[in-house]
């Protein structure tokens, strides 16, 4: 091959190797894009997970209570049946 040969196929192999560095940075790129999404996804969920246990507690909280007062009202009337001689 003559020298004029020879700089072409360098040239080719540097645009050929340029082209693959750029085509493994955009792949890396989109990789790291869906892993920060995926990790974003996942503590939007596990978020979502921490307030419906929250909720769940209030209710839990909340119907204790009401059990409670429904049992204080019970324990009155009955208290009021036993001394009025029921």
């Amino acid at each position: 091959m003559n020298s004029m040969g020879m700089n072409e196929l360098t040239a080719m192999k540097q645009v050929l190797d340029s082209m693959e560095t750029s085509v493994k940075l955009r792949s890396q790129a989109r990789a790291e894009r869906r892993a920060e999404e995926a990790e974003r996804a996942k503590r939007a969920f596990q978020e979502k997970l921490m307030l419906s246990a929250k909720s769940k507690l209030e209710l839990e909280g909340m119907a204790s209570g009401v059990k409670g007062a429904q049992d204080a009202v019970q324990r009155d009337q009955l208290m009021f049946m036993m001394m009025a001689g029921f």
